[in-house]
């Protein structure tokens, strides 16, 4: 399992980076990075010494996900300018880009391997029992799919509206949550936790909920965002910070 999963997430990773020279957009690493994690969820599901149905439904999870988002993230890629985030980055890495994004692209490779361990532990439980937790992880993947597909639809809708260039999205999820997005997409790491947590060792796979979440809240995800879009929106950005919750959807002030 982990040498297959582990070998072709590095291998397209090094693909990957070749292709966003010739786009100049780095931002291929986001389907790179989600395809990553469906092929560890495919690879437990197809290697795993674990019991087949636990195995098929932990494939179907990953998969499914991984897949929609996939094709969300490739359309983005195709028809909008490079995200913001990356531009972000380019300006605090200076000089030397080329090596710098190399050894970033390589690192979502080999992150996605380690973030996978829940997969990893589900497929090697051969218990043909499945818990209440385990089909509880199912919901919240559900669930997951669901809210991130709505707010991917909402935004994408609100920004083929021509009025709206310029204008900050409060529509549906949007106007509870600055990154309903990146919430429903950290709801599913605790889906892929609960499909382990019943296994010998799911204990130890909590940790990849935790650092998603500080990932997306400290470091790639929401910072970078939010700094392009004050810079961008300006006090209608900042007066949407202070009514709007940053991750969890909640009710406005």
């Amino acid at each position: 399992m982990l040498a297959v999963g582990a070998g072709t997430a590095v291998g397209m990773m090094v693909a990957l980076w070749v292709l966003h020279l010739r786009l100049r957009n780095a931002a291929v690493v986001d389907v790179g990075w989600t395809v990553a994690v469906g092929v560890q969820a495919l690879a437990a599901a197809l290697l795993g010494p674990g019991d087949p149905t636990r195995r098929i439904v932990v494939g179907l999870v990953g998969g499914l996900w991984s897949a929609r988002l996939a094709l969300h993230l490739i359309r983005r890629v195709a028809s909008e300018p490079e995200d913001p985030r990356y531009a972000e980055i380019r300006a605090r890495w200076g000089g030397n880009l080329r090596l710098k994004f190399l050894a970033f692209f390589l690192f979502q490779g080999v992150l996605a391997v380690g973030l996978a361990g829940p997969f990893f532990v589900a497929a090697a439980d051969p218990s043909p029992r499945l818990p209440p937790l385990f089909w509880m992880g199912v919901a919240v993947a559900l669930v997951s799919v669901i809210g991130e597909g709505t707010a991917d639809a909402q935004l994408r809708r609100f920004k083929a509206d021509p009025a709206n260039r310029g204008v900050v999205c409060r529509v549906g999820l949007w106007g509870w949550s600055r990154h309903p997005n990146y919430f429903f997409d950290w709801l599913m790491w605790c889906a892929f936790v609960l499909l382990a947590l019943p296994s010998p060792w799911g204990w130890a796979t909590i940790g990849s909920p935790l650092l998603m979440l500080y990932f997306l809240t400290r470091v790639t995800g929401i910072p970078a965002t939010e700094a392009h879009a004050v810079r961008s929106r300006g006090e209608a950005y900042r007066r949407y910070q202070r009514e709007v919750s940053a991750f969890v959807p909640w009710p406005p002030r």
